[in-house]
C-alpha cells in the first residue's frame, strides 16, 4: 500500500455513496472520541492523489440527517491527516435562476437545525471560533473551477440553508427562507462545515441542484424521485470534477486561514484543561496544548 499521506477527504451525501476510479483501495474502520463515522472510511488513489472517503449517510442511505455523527466524520477524517475536505450535498433551489441540475459553490451557510452536536470543545474546555466565512475560500474556488473544467454550469457563492429535516419543507416555509435571502436548502452542511473549521480543515461544498422545493408554483414539489434523477444525472459530473480537483490540490499551495483557526479561539486557563481532555482531541488541539 502507498505510504503517500493522505491530505483530502470527500463526503458524499445522498447520491455518492462510493467513488469511482480509486486504486489501491482499502477500507478502514475508525474509532472516534465521539463514536463511529456513518461507514468505513474508504482510501484509496485518485489521480495520484491519496483520498479518503466517507458515505455521509452509510452505504445504502441508512442515516436520516439528524442521525449522521458529524463529529465522527470530521473527526475520523482528521485523524487520517486530511487537511482538505470537499462535500458533495443535494439541494433545493430557492431562487429562479438556479436550476436543477445546476451546481452551487455556496459562500455562506444559515444554519436552522435544532438536534446536532456543533463543537468538540467541552469538558473542561472552552473555545470561540470564527465562522464569518464559513466555507473556506482558496478551496471553493477551485472546486468551482473544477466543475467548470468539467462543463457544469456552477454558480459561485450562495446561501445555504440548512434545515433539520427529514421532511422537506411547507410552502410557508420555502417562502419564508426566500424572503430571508436564502438561496438553496439543504439538510447536512450544518453542522460539518462548523466542525471542520474548528479541526482547521479546508471544507468546501459541490451543492447539486435537485429542485426547486416547494415555492415554484409552475414546477412540480421536491420529492425523493426527482432528487435521486437528478442526482444520477450528475454523478459523473461529479466524480469528474473531483478527479480535476484533486489533480489541483496535489499542487495547490495551502494559504488560506483554515489551518490556524484555533490560535487565538482557545480561551480556557491552560492549567486547568483535563488532561483526559487534552489527550482526546490531541488530533485538534495537540499542536497547541502540552500533553502528558
Amino acid at each position: 500500500m502507498s505510504e503517500n499521506p493522505i491530505r483530502v477527504g470527500v463526503i458524499g451525501g445522498s447520491g455518492l455513496y462510493q467513488m469511482e476510479g480509486l486504486t489501491d483501495v482499502e477500507e478502514r474502520p475508525v474509532t472516534t472520541p465521539f463514536g463511529n463515522p456513518s461507514d468505513l472510511v474508504v482510501v484509496g488513489t485518485l489521480e495520484g492523489v491519496r483520498v479518503a472517503f466517507i458515505a455521509r449517510h452509510g452505504r445504502g442511505h441508512r442515516l436520516l440527517p439528524t442521525e449522521v455523527n458529524y463529529r465522527a466524520n470530521i473527526f475520523a477524517l482528521k485523524s487520517l491527516g486530511v487537511e482538505q475536505v470537499i462535500s458533495i450535498s443535494a439541494c433545493g433551489s430557492l431562487r429562479e435562476h438556479l436550476h436543477p441540475g445546476d451546481i452551487v459553490i455556496p459562500d455562506q451557510v444559515f444554519d436552522f437545525t435544532k438536534k446536532r452536536a456543533y463543537t468538540f470543545l467541552g469538558d473542561g474546555l472552552v473555545g470561540h471560533i470564527g465562522v464569518a466565512d464559513p466555507f473556506c475560500p482558496r478551496l471553493s474556488a477551485l472546486l468551482a473551477d473544477a466543475v467548470t473544467q468539467v462543463e457544469g454550469t456552477v454558480h459561485r457563492g450562495g446561501r445555504f440553508i440548512t434545515i433539520e429535516g427529514p421532511r422537506f419543507s411547507t410552502k410557508g416555509e420555502s417562502y419564508t427562507y426566500r424572503a430571508w435571502g436564502m438561496d438553496i436548502i439543504g439538510m447536512t452542511t450544518s453542522p460539518e462545515v462548523f466542525l471542520a473549521r474548528e479541526a482547521e480543515m479546508c471544507y468546501a461544498v459541490m451543492a447539486h441542484i435537485t429542485d426547486y422545493d416547494v415555492w415554484h408554483e409552475t414546477e412540480d414539489p421536491v420529492s425523493v424521485d426527482a432528487l435521486l434523477a437528478t442526482l444520477s444525472a450528475n454523478a459523473t459530473l461529479a466524480q469528474d470534477a473531483l478527479r480535476a480537483l484533486v489533480a489541483k490540490l496535489a499542487i495547490a499551495e495551502r494559504d488560506c486561514e483554515c489551518g490556524s483557526t484555533l490560535a487565538t479561539a482557545l480561551i480556557t486557563q491552560r492549567d486547568l484543561i483535563p488532561a483526559d481532555t487534552k489527550e482526546r482531541l490531541a488530533p485538534i488541539v495537540g499542536k497547541y496544548l502540552e500533553l502528558g
